[in-house]
Order: structure tokens, then sequence, then C-alpha cells
């Protein structure tokens, strides 16, 4: 973890009015740590960024709010995690535009848990309401960690199915994280903090501004392996979610529903675009390969004995594990994924893995 120095640095860094994610990961980039980046002459700077954001780093004007985050972080389950931290979720370092920090409150390691998105209508229909909790709880009880954004509907069934299980649930706010939107949702996000894990992105005590919420969309679908979207209009948020995670390259899993429902016109759209058609959590499961890691590993005991024999209890990547076991890549995903889940296997930073039992 970092130390609160250069954890002043870098929450100072990321309040500087008018740098975005490119400018700041290109400053880093230039300078290395935060406190060499407001450490930099003006001259040096402007090397790098425009005039304007050289006025805006020098001016240094966000100490109090500085002061403010820090002083957040010294409560009990309060993190603020930076990309330089080992426990910044691998994940997110492959989508293109990752936060430099997330401000965390609960289980920091469920970020880095095998995880997938639920979401969709905040207006869902009790069948909509059912079927999230239902594909949420079910998931939960197989590890994996279930991630929505906290919104009414889907996202709060969602939230409720993963607390179910233990594989529990990450709350993505579109706020900063003091801050409960909506209100109606206090409880649960209590009841996150104590058993999952609340994550934002945005300062602390930013307001629900709307536009926010489609760039935390990113995030939702960037901690996880797929993204399940449950009822969603045409014009729905959820859409976006669902494009996010296409784009970076993760499963879309969509449920269909009745063609008379404007509930389902989004899902049916999606099913049409190429996404996964699922009935049950085993539609999911399968489609992810977790059922052939399991009955590789069931119908084969010693097949997942010989494959951690070859992986050893050194950090190694894909390519080698592939080349090692001699399988091919879509069976060691499959196994590791499974791994993973049964917590023999732990995923590091830089797209590692290690044997941890």
């Amino acid at each position: 973890m970092t130390d609160r120095g250069e954890l002043g640095a870098w929450i100072e860094l990321s309040l500087t009015p008018g740098l975005g994610g490119q400018t700041l990961r290109g400053l880093l980039s230039e300078f290395g740590l935060p406190h060499r980046i407001l450490g930099a002459s003006r001259s040096q700077l402007s090397r790098v960024v425009p005039e304007a954001a050289v006025a805006r780093i020098l001016e240094r004007g966000s100490r109090a709010a500085v002061e403010k985050a820090l002083a957040w972080t010294s409560h009990p389950g309060h993190a603020v995690i930076t990309l330089a931290d080992s426990e910044y979720p691998r994940l997110l370092l492959e989508i293109p535009d990752p936060p430099i920090l997330l401000y965390v409150s609960g289980r920091v390691p469920l970020l880095s848990s095998p995880a997938l998105a639920v979401v969709g209508s905040r207006n869902a229909t009790p069948q909509g309401l059912k079927n999230a909790h239902g594909f949420a709880h079910a998931l939960s009880d197989t590890g994996l960690a279930i991630v929505s954004g906290m919104a009414l509907g889907v996202d709060t069934a969602a939230h409720r199915g993963g607390l179910d299980g233990p594989g529990s649930t990450i709350a993505v706010l579109g706020t900063g994280i003091d801050i409960v939107y909506p209100r109606r949702n206090e409880a649960l996000s209590e009841e996150i903090a104590a058993k999952g894990t609340l994550v934002s992105e945005f300062p602390l005590g930013t307001p629900p501004h709307a536009g926010n919420f489609p760039r935390r969309n990113r995030l939702i679908s960037g901690l996880s392996r797929g993204c399940i979207v449950v009822e969603a209009a045409l014009d729905s948020g959820s859409l976006i979610t669902a494009r996010l995670a296409t784009e970076q390259g993760r499963e879309v899993f969509a449920v269909p529903g009745s063609i008379h429902s404007p509930l389902s016109k989004g899902c049916h759209a999606l099913i049409k675009q190429g996404a996964k058609l699922i009935e049950s959590a085993q539609d999911v499961l399968e489609e992810l390969g977790l059922t052939a890691a399991r009955n590789a590993n069931s119908g084969e005991p010693g097949k997942a004995h010989d494959f951690l024999d070859k992986m050893g209890f050194d950090p190694c990547d894909i390519d080698r594990l592939i080349a090692s076991s001699g399988l091919t890549t879509d069976v060691v995903s499959a196994i590791l994924l499974e791994l993973e889940l049964e917590g023999r296997v732990a995923s590091l930073p830089g797209g590692l893995y290690q044997r941890i039992s």
C-alpha cells in the first residue's frame, strides 16, 4: 500500500482541475510518481502538457481536500488504491481508461476476485427483480462476486443476491464514496461496506451528476469477466455497460423476455447483436468455461494436481502455463478461473498467476 505522503500526492494530482485520465497517465509515464510531477518546474511540465494544465498543477490549490481524503482513509475499512499498488484490480489495467486511483470502502481483495456484472432497468418488473436476484445469488454461490451500480431496480436486486452467497458483491458508485445515492439504498450501502465492497473513482463529496453514471459503467464491466443484462429498454444505460463490456473484450449475456414488453427490447437487441441468450446461471458458467473446468477436475482427479505441479509456486503468465501443460488457451483459462474460485490460485497484477495452496 502507498505510504501516506505519496498517497497524498496521488490524491492531489487526481484532484487537480482539468487533468483527464490520458493527461494524468502521460504525466506519470514521463515523470514517474506523483510527487515528482508536483515538484517539477514549469519548463519541465510544459514539455508534456499544455500551459493551462501546467498552471493548475503549479497552483497546488487542493490541499484541504487532500487532507480530508487522507483523514477518510484513517477510518477502518477505508482505503485509496492507486495504480502503483499491488491491490489495484488487474482487470482494470486492461481497459482503455483506468482511473489513477480508487476510493474503497469494504473488502479491497474482492476487487481482484473473479466477478460478473449484473445490470438492468431501474423500473424493473417483479419478474425482472426476481431474475436479477436469482442469477446473482446462484453465481455468488459459485464464488463469483456480483458487480453492479447501486441503482434502484435490477442493480439493487443483484447486490442483494450477491450478498446472499459467498461471492458477495461490489457496488461501483457514480458519486463520491461518502455519498449514498439513491438515499433509499442507505441500508444496502452499509451492508455492502460491511460484507462486500463499495468503490468509486470520484472525489469525496461528488454529488450524483448525470454524466458520472455512464463513466462509472466502464468500471462495472471492467471489473467483471462478463456482463448480464436483465430487462433494459432500448435507451437504457445498461446498454452502455454492455457496449463497454464488448469493447473491453468481456462476454455479454442477456435475459430474454416478452416480445410485448418495452423492458425486453434492449435485451433482445443485444441478442440480435451477438450477446449470449441465457435462461439460467448454468448457461453463464458454461459460456465462461467453468463447467468444463469442473468436469475436467472432477472426472480426472489428477489433472488439476498435475496442472498445479507444472505451475509451481512462482508467479507465471498464461503463455508459460500453456507451454508447460500442453493444453489449449481455452482449457488453461477455464482451469485457472476454477482454481481461483477454489482459492488455490491467485491472479496478480501484470497478467500473472500464482499458486497459493
